[in-house]
């Protein structure tokens, strides 16, 4: 009898060692996929920031009266460049974007800008980019809320709160950015 409570003993204490373990090599493996999401969103806004040069000397030389927007798109990806924080890169990343979308409805009213070949390749090339970094941004969100889910649950939150894992912050839009454009004719 005191044999077989032994074994009931042990196996419960392997079964709640086991639980603990998976629990913290799923928070680990959450946490890296944040990471890795987060790297992914670096990676497509190195390229974007790649093209900026280029884009920005090819308008140049048909729209050098547009000296200021010109210089808030470099203004703009610099500040991407030096940003560390989600939040300082997601901040950053927006001001680019509404930069480019300036820059691009500038050439609007440049037509042999719009009929040059690399003027078009690079267009192309940025929303190309630019598609990537919104399927980056929602993949790393919905990463991001696995790993938050994982961090707030129980029992996983004693684990995560004993461990040091800590919640992330989302890949957010400023509030400005959300409103619907009001269309008027």
């Amino acid at each position: 009898m005191n044999l077989i409570l032994i074994i009931i003993i042990v196996a419960i204490v392997l079964i709640i060692v086991g639980a603990i373990i998976h629990m913290y090599n799923n928070l680990v493996g959450l946490r890296n996929r944040v990471k890795n999401s987060y790297a992914q969103i670096d990676v497509q806004l190195k390229r974007r920031n790649d093209l900026i040069p280029n884009l920005v000397e090819t308008v140049k030389g048909y729209a050098a009266h547009e000296k200021g927007v010109l210089e808030d798109v470099t203004k703009a990806r610099t500040g991407v460049m030096n940003a560390s924080t989600v939040e300082e890169t997601s901040a950053a990343d927006n001001q680019l974007t509404g930069a480019l979308k300036t820059l691009f409805a500038v050439a609007e009213n440049y037509p042999d800008l719009k009929a040059n070949s690399n003027f078009q390749q690079l267009q192309s090339d940025l929303t190309d980019t630019e598609d990537k970094i919104a399927y980056a941004r929602q993949f790393y969100n919905d990463v991001v809320l696995k790993y938050n889910n994982a961090c707030q649950k129980f029992p996983s939150s004693l684990l995560a709160g004993m461990f040091g894992f800590h919640e992330e912050e989302y890949y957010q839009v400023p509030a400005g950015e959300t409103a619907v454009p009001e269309v008027k004719f």
